[in-house]
This record gives C-alpha cells, sequence and structure tokens, in this order.
C-alpha cells in the first residue's frame, strides 16, 4: 500500500496501512508470505536503493510475487548487531559474502533477503564497517537455508549458511559503511507496528466469546484491564505510524511500543488459563479458544526475542532518555 505508484504500488500513507493492518491481524488473516517485503524491506528499496534496484524488485513485491527474509542475527551475536562477523569482500566481480546468519524467519520461501555483513574489519569499525545487501536467494548460489523447528513443530525460523556467494557489485544496498545506520532505521519499521500488540489479539477475543455471560465480576475486571493495555498500545503504535507518515526518527518510540507490547501478549495465555477451564490443544477436535491458546502458547515466549530482546530495548530506551 505504501510503495510508490510508479513501480506498481499505492502511494498510500502509513496511517492507511495500519488501518488495513490493523484488521487482517485483528482476524488472524494468513498474512505471512508478503509480510516482511510489504512492512519494511520494499520500504527500504524505495528509499535507498538505485533506480535499477526499484523496477527489478519493488513491482515484484507489489504483484506479491516477492518474499523477503531479514538477514540481521547471527550465532554468537545475539541482539547485538554490531558484533556482526559475517563477511563481504570486495572482489573483481562483485561482493563475495561469507558467514551465518539465524533466526530467519521464512528464508526457506525467501525470494530474497535484506542482509547485513561487514565490509570493513578494522578493529575500530565496529559500527562503521558493516553494510546492507539485496539478495536474490533463488539465483545466487551458495546460500542454505536449514528450517529450524519450534514448539509447534513448524519450521519457520532458519540458520542461513553464505558458502563463498558471489554478489553482483550492484547488489550493495545504500551506501558500503552506512550499514549501521540503515539497519537501526529499519528497526523502526519492525518494532513498533499492531503486530506488536496484536499477535495475541485473537486470544482475547475467544476467550470474551467463552465468557459471554458466565465472566465474574473480578475476569471482568481482568479483562477490561487487558483492554486499557490494548487500548493504549494502540495509540502509541499509532502515534509511531504518524512519526513515520512524517518522515521522522521513531527508533526510541518504537522500542517502547514494542517493549510493552510484549509484555501484554505474553500475559494474555496465562490469565485465559486462570479464568477459564479448559486444555489448549494443537489438534483440530478442539473449538476456536482452545486451538488458538494451544498454539500461543507455544509462540508466545518467542514474542521477547523478535525484534530485538527486551534487555537491548531497554538499553536504547534507556540512552534515549538520557539515563545510560
Amino acid at each position: 500500500m505504501t510503495l510508490p505508484k510508479e513501480y506498481g504500488g499505492h502511494g498510500r500513507s502509513a496511517l492507511e496501512r495500519y488501518v488495513v493492518v490493523e484488521e487482517t491481524l485483528a482476524a488472524g488473516a494468513p498474512v505471512g508470505y508478503h509480510w516482511v517485503a510489504d512492512r519494511q524491506s520494499g520500504l527500504m528499496v524505495a528509499r535507498l536503493g538505485t533506480e535499477a534496484q526499484k523496477k527489478s524488485i519493488i513491482p515484484a513485491i507489489t504483484s506479491g510475487e516477492a518474499c523477503f527474509a531479514i538477514g540481521m542475527s547471527e550465532p554468537n551475536s545475539g541482539s547485538d548487531l554490531a558484533s556482526v562477523k559475517s563477511k563481504a569482500e570486495k572482489v573483481a566481480d562483485g561482493w563475495l559474502l561469507n558467514g551465518t546468519k539465524i533466526w530467519t524467519s521464512n528464508a526457506h520461501n525467501a525470494t530474497h533477503m535484506i542482509a547485513l555483513f561487514r565490509t570493513d574489519f578494522s578493529p575500530d569499525a565496529k559500527h562503521k564497517g558493516l553494510s546492507q545487501f539485496l539478495i536474490d536467494m533463488k539465483t545466487v548460489r551458495g546460500i542454505t537455508p536449514r528450517p529450524i523447528r519450534d514448539l509447534t513443530g513448524r519450521g519457520h525460523f532458519n540458520e542461513v549458511s553464505f558458502v563463498d556467494v558471489l554478489l553482483p557489485p550492484d547488489a550493495l544496498l545504500g551506501r558500503e559503511g552506512d550499514g549501521w545506520n540503515q539497519v537501526t532505521a529499519e528497526l523502526a519499521y519492525e518494532r513498533s507496528g499492531p503486530e506488536r500488540y496484536l499477535s495475541c489479539f485473537l486470544l482475547l477475543s475467544e476467550l470474551i466469546k467463552v465468557l459471554d455471560g458466565k465472566a465474574s465480576p473480578s475476569a471482568l475486571a481482568k479483562i477490561g484491564a487487558e483492554l486499557a493495555w490494548a487500548a493504549t498500545l494502540r495509540n502509541m503504535s499509532l502515534s509511531v505510524a504518524g512519526m513515520l507518515n512524517e518522515g521522522k526518527d521513531p527508533s526510541l518510540q518504537a522500542s517502547v511500543v514494542k517493549d510493552l507490547g510484549c509484555h501484554f501478549e505474553q500475559r494474555l495465555p496465562g490469565l485465559a488459563q486462570e479464568l477459564v477451564a479448559m486444555e489448549p490443544t494443537l489438534s483440530d477436535s478442539g473449538i476456536d479458544y482452545q486451538q488458538v491458546l494451544g498454539n500461543l502458547m507455544l509462540l508466545a515466549p518467542s514474542f521477547s526475542l523478535r525484534g530485538g530482546t527486551l534487555e537491548i530495548l531497554r538499553g536504547i530506551i534507556a540512552r534515549g532518555l538520557g539515563v545510560r
């Protein structure tokens, strides 16, 4: 919706997209395949890409053909993105990539990836030595995604190895050495959207259906408190969308939304079990409430990791408030 019209997008505002995303997430709609490309990768290409990159990639996103993965985290790096060690060396034919990325959602299905690699290996170039690359996952040799099974049995996380991957010279996205600034700006798209408080919202809806007419005053008070949290988070998230719409940098505000949203989402499965004596299930034999609860009990622990751990986010918040 927000990608430029000249490349097949609708040229809509971040706030208009927010309305549609909010409704699809609240309904539990299947949006995973196109999610990353629509939320951030397409915007990164539109903002930083060359004209050739824009003409090649953005129409594939807007037509629904492109699926993007995010190549940030690495083994032994955790959420400290500045410590990544995967290398991109400039060679005669372009860029030679070697390294490993991990927790790379949907990489086994992805057609493309925007990945962060180290291009300056001097000891004092921790933040300044990083660059981002636009990678065609289906045509470049030497890239191997390995799905990692989570508690639900799904293999949507991946470890992705790069062994002597040769990229063309024009695979660089943005400016060489500016990867740190680019990736932190990208994370603002990732951390502040309605998915930060709506990933578990379907459970709250199903819980209210199950309790309809049978809830005690205590149960109603607890549900009311969570709805108040959701309303507050929505207003905060909307304000970040407004900042993005105005071209401002909402990195600090987005970190606050992600932190508080994670607490909200991870509370809901426990609240549901406290208020309703029904077992969660992953089978089709249960009612919708039981199935939603079963899936979210296994998924919710990961919410404090995606988009940056809470410890990292609180460091960003403390720095932004001038107390660190």
